[in-house]
């Protein structure tokens, strides 16, 4: 069942589908790497359930995995924005939080902990110390002043990007503090519908499964 539009305008988040490292729980940031055959269906669904939309600006991560899940919804002709990159996680790229979780000694929370925590490392995001999450909230808010210009003027517009970029964007839409991310699951391939209510911007719905 289709996601039906609402009268006013929109900005949609869409998750990437499925890849090998998301399946495995590893945290994929700069590490690019394509979506699974499961995660190619998921971005199809997704842009079924999208269907009803006439966005007028469609905007993904330069990440292989998030562009492909932009196309395959059917939107081959995304504008590539940097600022959509995922978190650049530096040393723990490719590490699962189980793992992170035993070098700490206590259960491991990114949005508290960070990245920085652990030397850098060339055999995990090339050896980059990863970025700090008042560094991924600045890129937030820059995509967020881009696409309120064509907000502003009525048109929805979609965002394809990752599960922890897109967890910051909504903390960035609300104005307030990035770690209130921690709280906000996104699966992949999930929509999420940001909007706005009494003249407040607005979570109108969170977390939806491609499959509606």
């Amino acid at each position: 069942m289709p996601i039906e539009p609402t009268k006013d305008p929109q900005l949609v988040l869409l998750r990437h589908g499925e890849t090998e490292w998301s399946a495995s729980g590893q945290h994929t940031g700069r590490t690019d790497i394509p979506l699974t055959a499961a995660g190619e269906e998921q971005a199809r669904q997704a842009g079924r359930a999208l269907g009803g939309y006439d966005f007028a600006a469609v905007y993904a991560s330069p990440l292989q995995r998030a562009r492909r899940t932009a196309a395959l919804a059917g939107f081959p002709d995304a504008v590539v924005d940097e600022n959509l990159a995922e978190w650049d996680y530096g040393p723990v790229d490719g590490r699962t939080a189980k793992d992170l979780s035993a070098v700490l000694g206590r259960e491991f929370l990114i949005f508290d902990d960070g990245v920085r925590w652990l030397p850098p490392d060339p055999e995990h995001g090339d050896g980059r110390p990863g970025e700090r999450l008042e560094d991924v909230y600045g890129r937030a808010l820059a995509v967020v002043a881009r696409v309120e210009e064509t907000l502003r003027d009525g048109g929805p517009v979609l965002v394809v990007a990752h599960g922890h970029l897109l967890r910051v964007l909504a903390t960035a839409w609300l104005g307030v503090d990035a770690r209130l991310g921690e709280r906000l699951e996104l699966g992949t391939a999930a929509i999420s519908l940001l909007g706005y209510g009494h003249a407040l911007r607005t979570i109108e719905g969170w977390n939806l499964p491609p499959t509606l």
